[in-house]
């Protein structure tokens, strides 16, 4: 993993510093500033089907179905010398196993809202507001009855003033040296639990938990670095990045979360695409179940990095 990172930051910086001589077609030339005035809008949905059917095979294996839908969706305002944007992004994806029941394997919701004023040819004075959460419950694989997130449990809220410098319509680079950072887990049996780094539930007299005391929400104020990038490879592909590094003043200010993604898009023809996507995160105040013993079965709790990688071609509709 740490190799496929290094390479897609090598490529990342060959592709934003061009080296000396190579020619620019007009499909990697630089864009221009955006400057034109009033809305802008649009995005794209994508529906990814896989399925595999197996009788009387016998190497073995299950039949399986999954689908995965994807939609984007943008608003651009700009008035003199003043910028909005918003954006949202959702993902959900189910899988069924053989005779499994049908369950969730992704599910994503995302808004961003930036205001920004133009004081140069490519820095902006900005606010911005980003929130991330999910569409619905997610359950343990081998038990039903147990909670492992919802809907706002958790949400990730930042909220962030600061300068963004944009050369160009593919890059943006938003430093913040005031942000607010806020956890909210609405689940009041998760913050009980302590889980995405919530201060969990006070212990009575007899040692066990005291319910209903768990913190369901946490604060933090810290820097942070936003950086987005977007450029075509080659006709018909197109490769976009995503960096978000946050520091906290209060907390172990150089224990930094990370969210790093990345994805490649490849278009077919107007209604067939297919994508790699990855996806990276590091939190120091949220701990992951591990598998001490290799048994299939959390035992502990933990630090780790979390890293997904999604491949996907099916059905897309641009508007």
């Amino acid at each position: 993993m740490k190799q496929l990172y290094l390479l897609l930051l090598a490529l990342l910086i060959l592709l934003i510093l061009p080296l000396p001589g190579r020619a620019q077609t007009s499909e990697t030339t630089a864009a221009a500033p955006d400057t034109v005035q009033g809305w802008r809008r649009g995005g794209v949905g994508t529906l990814n089907l896989s399925q595999v059917s197996l009788t009387n095979w016998a190497p073995g294996g299950q039949s399986s179905v999954s689908v995965l839908a994807i939609g984007n969706a943008f608003a651009h305002h700009r008035r003199g010398d003043n910028t909005f944007d918003t954006s949202l992004d959702l993902l959900y994806g189910t899988l069924k196993s053989g005779k499994a029941r049908m369950r969730k394997n992704d599910d994503k919701l995302e808004f961003n809202a930036k205001y920004g004023h133009q004081f140069t040819k490519v820095l902006y004075y900005a606010a911005q507001v980003n929130v991330k959460t999910q569409l619905t419950p997610t359950k343990a694989i081998n038990r039903p009855d147990s909670l492992l997130s919802g809907f706002f449990s958790p949400a990730f809220i930042l909220a962030s003033i600061g300068i963004d410098y944009k050369p160009n319509d593919q890059l943006s680079v938003f430093l913040s040296p005031i942000t607010g950072k806020f956890t909210v887990v609405a689940n009041q049996g998760l913050a009980d639990a302590g889980a995405f780094g919530v201060k969990a539930a006070r212990r009575g007299p007899d040692g066990r938990p005291v319910a209903g005391t768990g913190q369901q929400f946490r604060k933090e104020l810290g820097a942070y670095l936003n950086v987005k990038y977007r450029k075509p490879l080659w006709e018909n592909v197109v490769f976009q990045t995503k960096l978000d590094l946050f520091s906290n003043y209060l907390h172990h200010p150089q224990n930094i979360d990370v969210n790093w993604e990345n994805l490649i898009s490849f278009k077919v023809n107007k209604f067939i695409s297919s994508s790699i996507a990855t996806t990276l995160v590091y939190d120091d105040d949220v701990l992951v179940p591990l598998d001490g013993n290799g048994d299939g079965v959390p035992d502990g709790r933990g630090r780790r990095i979390q890293f997904k990688e999604t491949l996907g071609i099916g059905l897309t509709y641009k508007f």
